[in-house]
């Protein structure tokens, strides 16, 4: 370790022991008990993940086999899921901020929660929330039905309002998912959303669960505009939030449906399809609708996220509690999640008293501005300057190292 340290003095080095007995060596290490995943989020900066090198020392191999090999493999999963979202965040990060300040300016009531012992139903968009609707609409008077917006046409359609829509999608497309909402006359509690996230005007009728994804630029910003979030991480799929979401929610069961991460024959998601209109539109004699079904369901495949977010799941089930159980066909990682038609009944199963509606004082359209400024002054403040330019800048200036701090600014002003 002393000549790692001696050789890469610009560079962190972190540890990863197998044998949680080894001794401190007075660098950030990792011996068991805590997520690998967790670890690792917390101790890799955000940086270019082809500057991260691992390094084997190949006795532990021999000496260990077995559980070498397993925790490297779950390393490098890691870095999988880095590398997809350094690519996401380069392709997407000003559209993220623009959206952020935008919907500032649509928020007029805000939610504060408690938790409850109700059991939620956490419901994706995959092909097999088909097949668990009729379960979904057994239990739908006794649960807390939490929904990925993307799965709102198939939910509405098999006769189900879902109690919260979960949004965190950035792309304008992700609109198309969130409109049936307003077409329905009976809606849920309200939304809970990143407010990275894509959302039409009409979201400023709604009450907003904040999700806070945990930056500091995000919490800079809510602290000074005094708007109650509750934190819940960025893991590039909305049900992974939606999961993470529920178990602050409540201390019961939790039910999993549309989970699928996976592509079954030529069916991405569940039917009906918000996009479905986009394939019937678009489609000819030369390009049929099963042909263009085909191809987008090749290209989901062969893009490889649909397997990190598998491997995600499948590591941080490890973790989480044990009261995750899978309704219907979800991917094969929930396998072990027993199925169950029995969940434990709340006490209270008015699911609106535990939630309260927050009016914002405040003029929103003066919340862009504020936030703005907010960000400028800290910028301006060395005790904060440093962590704020970290993470604004891939945001801002993708692939660019040396940005000024004049050029930050003036970004900062055109994107609010």
């Amino acid at each position: 370790m002393p000549v790692l340290r001696e050789k890469f003095k610009n560079s962190k080095i972190i540890a990863l022991h197998v044998d949680k007995n080894l001794p401190d060596t007075g660098i950030p290490a990792w011996k068991g008990g805590e997520n690998i995943q967790e670890f690792l989020e917390r101790e890799i900066p955000e940086t270019d993940i082809s500057k991260i090198r691992i390094i084997e020392w190949r006795p532990s191999l021999n000496f260990y086999g077995e559980a070498c090999l397993t925790l490297l493999s779950q390393v490098v999963e890691y870095l999988k899921r880095a590398e997809a979202g350094r690519r996401t965040t380069s392709a997407f990060g000003k559209r993220w901020v623009r959206n952020f300040f935008r919907n500032l300016g649509n928020i007029h009531k805000t939610l504060l929660y408690r938790q409850t012992d109700i059991p939620v139903i956490v419901a994706g968009s995959g092909p097999s929330l088909e097949t668990a609707l009729p379960v979904i609409r057994q239990m739908k008077e006794d649960c807390f039905i939490l929904a990925a917006s993307s799965s709102l046409t198939a939910l509405e359609h098999g006769g189900i309002t879902p109690d919260m829509v979960i949004a965190t999608d950035g792309g304008a497309w992700a609109l198309r998912h969130i409109y049936p909402f307003f077409r329905n006359t009976e809606r849920g509690l309200g939304f809970a959303v990143n407010l990275s996230a894509a959302l039409p005007s009409q979201c400023a009728s709604i009450p907003f669960l904040i999700m806070n994804d945990g930056s500091f630029w995000q919490s800079v910003i809510l602290h000074e505009l005094s708007l109650l979030s509750v934190i819940v991480t960025q893991k590039g799929t909305v049900t992974a939030s939606a999961v993470e979401l529920a178990l602050l929610l409540t201390s019961g069961n939790i039910y999993l449906a549309g989970v699928d991460l996976s592509v079954r024959d030529i069916k991405t998601h569940a039917r009906p399809y918000s996009f479905d209109s986009l394939f019937f539109e678009s489609s000819d004699r030369f390009a049929p609708v099963y042909n263009r079904l085909f191809v987008r369901s090749g290209l989901i495949q062969n893009g490889g996220s649909l397997s990190i977010y598998a491997a995600w799941f499948k590591n941080r089930l490890a973790s989480w509690p044990k009261r995750i159980f899978s309704l219907g066909d979800n991917h094969e990682v929930f396998e072990k999640c027993e199925r169950t038609k029995e969940q434990g009944k709340s006490l209270n199963t008015n699911k609106s008293n535990f939630f309260n509606v927050v009016m914002v004082k405040d003029k929103q359209t003066n919340f862009a501005q504020k936030g703005k400024e907010a960000l400028l002054k800290g910028l301006n403040d060395p005790r904060f300057a440093e962590a704020l330019k970290a993470e604004l800048t891939p945001l801002l200036f993708p692939g660019e190292k040396d940005v000024q701090d004049r050029e930050l600014a003036e970004i900062l002003k055109e994107e609010a």
